[in-house]
């Protein structure tokens, strides 16, 4: 059974927490491997004479959502729904919770959330706001800021009394011990399935995190409360920087990600020198291997992109091409992690080379920096051609 967590955050406003650790899924979004889970987050605002409900949890679990908001709230007395973002992960709940009203309730959405709403749910009596509108609801002035491509157009946060409520902007994939970040070595825990989840979820529209940065850098924020995983009420700027530092790739001083597939044993030969060569050289690799025995999640990978130097790929030549696992690695990182960052690439064959027309294919209208190809033939061992290689990237790097 998922742990469930009810619990008041805040007094003025007061403010109260409802978050469900999803410790049964899998794949997020049916695709992404998260063996560490992922949590879903609303939050309740009670204010003088109005119930305020900021987003909800997932469909399937709807029945444990009404429960857990009815020990705060009879949910016939909520007056308003804050709809941030349309995905069902966060919308799934509320027809359930519309049904629990049991009443004309006063529905908030972006325009691009009214579509969605009533394409999802059948949902048409939706209040539109747009960016910048602020709404006095209880007392207290709500603004709200669009943020689209964060990581759909519908999306847009809530802003109330240096309360920033993200939804998608802020979260992280990982099921924290604590509420918020007043623990550091939770913080320094979770902080790398944060890296994860903007990868994974955000990353194909990262130039828009920059822009939503840029955008929320305006607003005095106290706290950021999202969707997913920890709230900051400590220090919500050390999330935003973290995020737009993911989102510029900012590299950590010696950092390498190596990824190879070996079938037989050959390319892992020629990798085994790369990385003794990385080694040797000051380089800190971080190595992942396709082979017969062991398969690592493509999410895994990517998480390790943002912060690295220079990516070193190692593929074996299959049907002319380069390995499938290997290209699907190579799509995936040009789709959700392309950054100005040099590339070697190392390739092994039996009959003839084909590393720089297929791998150079897919890289050349990427952003990263081919630096060179490097092509061996079976067990032919060039230990010159990978020193020269590892050379080359030295000197690019300084």
């Amino acid at each position: 059974m998922p742990k469930i967590w009810t619990e008041r955050i805040f007094d003025d406003p007061e403010i109260y927490i409802l978050r469900i650790d999803d410790d049964q899924i899998k794949y997020f979004e049916a695709v992404w491997e998260i063996p560490e889970g992922i949590s879903y987050n609303a939050y309740l605002v009670k204010l003088n004479g109005a119930n305020v409900l900021i987003d909800g949890w997932k469909g399937n679990y709807a029945k444990e959502f009404i429960d857990a908001l009815s020990k705060i709230v009879d949910p016939k007395e909520i007056t308003h729904i804050i709809v941030n973002h349309t995905e069902p992960d966060h919308s799934g709940s509320l027809p359930a919770t519309l049904e629990a009203i049991g009443h004309n309730v006063e529905i908030i959405a972006s325009n691009f959330g009214k579509r969605l709403l009533e394409g999802f749910y059948g949902i048409k009596d939706v209040t539109v706001v747009k960016d910048g509108e602020e709404r006095e609801i209880g007392g207290k002035k709500f603004k709200f800021v669009m943020t689209p491509w964060l990581h759909w157009p519908d999306t847009m946060v809530t802003y109330l009394d240096g309360i920033l409520f993200g939804c998608d902007v802020g979260g992280g994939y990982l099921l924290p011990e604590t509420l918020d970040d007043s623990n550091e070595s939770v913080v320094e825990r979770y902080l790398p399935h944060v890296t994860k989840y903007i990868v994974t979820v955000i990353g194909h529209y990262k130039n828009y995190i920059l822009e939503g940065a840029e955008k929320l850098s305006s607003l005095e924020i106290k706290a950021l409360l999202p969707g997913h995983g920890l709230i900051w009420k400590k220090d919500p700027q050390r999330l935003l920087n973290h995020y737009v530092s993911v989102a510029k790739g900012d590299p950590k001083k010696g950092k390498v990600t190596v990824i190879y597939d070996s079938m037989y044993g050959f390319v892992e030969n020629v990798m085994k020198k790369v990385i003794d060569s990385l080694k040797e050289k000051g380089f800190t690799p971080v190595v992942y291997k396709f082979s017969d025995e062991e398969r690592p999640a493509i999410s895994e990978i990517l998480k390790d992109i943002p912060d690295s130097e220079a990516l070193i790929f190692g593929v074996s030549t299959y049907e002319a091409e380069i390995h499938p696992l290997m290209r699907f690695t190579f799509l995936e990182i040009i789709d959700k992690a392309n950054y100005e960052k040099p590339v070697l690439v190392f390739g092994v064959h039996g009959w003839a080379p084909s590393v720089e027309r297929t791998a150079g294919e897919l890289l050349k209208e990427t952003k990263f920096r081919i630096l060179s190809f490097t092509e061996i033939k079976g067990s032919n061992m060039d230990e010159k051609k990978i020193e020269e290689a590892i050379s080359l990237l030295k000197k690019e790097l300084g």
